[in-house]
């Protein structure tokens, strides 16, 4: 990923936020046989032996692509935060000069790392109750694996098989106007609050 230094996102905590907060990801591997992409819910794990963290994920067992990364293959996690369309019609200085031209602020994380391929009953289960617990935590009446019968889940663990990437490198990008005198980015704030959608409000809030 392409990034010019004024967009560049370092804090490593920021990182590993933006990836919990948005954490429907693209699970990339290039290989011999092509390139593939699967999009898939991860599940960000923090421990003294991954000090970027590591990503849980699973597949469909029927899904082949598991296949090809057994051996430690290298993976590309990608995760996307909020996207906005940005108007020359925010940017005070288009009255001044015309010398405005239309963009688009977005967030994007990139996370690199070997997979491991796990077929493990007991860790597939335990992924599957923190990737639920995780999303059903925010929930009035919060469902649990637990609530459905076992034989039934037993049944779905056994068509699945877990992916652990211990990540090696995590590049952040944050566009969000950071190029822009103080008063342009006061104007697109202004605009992106009031236009329509909760992605220009929520990337609203990453302009400072």
């Amino acid at each position: 990923m392409y990034v010019p230094n004024h967009f560049k996102e370092d804090d490593q905590e920021k990182l590993q936020q933006y990836i919990r907060d948005y954490s429907f990801g693209m699970l990339v591997i290039a290989d011999d046989e092509g390139i593939e992409a699967n999009h898939v819910p991860f599940h960000l794990s923090a421990g003294e032996n991954f000090s970027l963290g590591a990503l849980q994920c699973h597949l469909a067992r029927s899904n082949p692509v598991w296949q090809r990364m057994q051996g430690g293959a290298r993976v590309l996690a990608v995760f996307q935060g909020p996207d906005a369309y940005v108007s020359p019609s925010w940017y005070p200085t288009k009255a001044e000069t015309g010398r405005v031209v239309p963009t688009w602020n977005y967030l994007a994380v990139h996370a690199q790392g070997s997979a491991q391929i796990i077929e493990d009953p007991s860790w597939l289960k335990h992924h599957l109750h923190q990737l639920t617990d995780q999303h059903e935590s925010q929930m009035v009446a919060p469902w649990s694996v637990g609530d459905a019968p076992a034989d039934f889940t037993e049944r779905l663990v056994q068509a699945i098989v877990g992916v652990e990437i211990k990540i090696e490198t995590l590049t952040g990008k944050l566009k969000a106007s950071q190029n822009q005198p103080e008063r342009n980015r006061t104007g697109v704030k202004a605009g992106l609050e009031t236009g329509v959608g909760a992605q220009n409000r929520a990337m609203a809030k990453l302009i400072s």
